[in-house]
């Protein structure tokens, strides 16, 4: 099995909302994935809690796949390109891990 791990640094302002607005469009649109993808076996995201350190990630997406070749297709499925498009607009920062478990 392969876990997924993405921490984003969103920007203050992006796409005429708050940081805190895109963090929650971001969410529903990453769980969203859920359902459109088959080979996402689980995932789960988080949204930093407000008054956290100014260096700390916003958002945390942690998603498990059978396989890497499922990783692949998840990255270029085009409802996660559609969901990667508004976050690479909001973000200022992406930091990612891929391991097998």
């Amino acid at each position: 099995m392969i876990k997924h791990v993405v921490f984003f640094r969103l920007l203050d302002e992006a796409e005429g909302h708050t940081k805190l607005e895109n963090a929650w469009t971001i969410k529903a649109g990453l769980l969203s994935l859920l359902d459109k993808i088959p080979c996402l076996r689980s995932e789960e995201v988080g949204i930093n809690i407000p008054n956290a350190a100014n260096t700390d990630f916003d958002i945390c997406l942690e998603c498990t796949f059978d396989t890497w070749d499922d990783l692949r297709i998840y990255a270029n499925h085009p409802e996660h390109l559609k969901v990667a498009g508004f976050i690479g607009r909001c973000k200022s920062a992406r930091s990612a891990v891929d391991y097998e478990i």
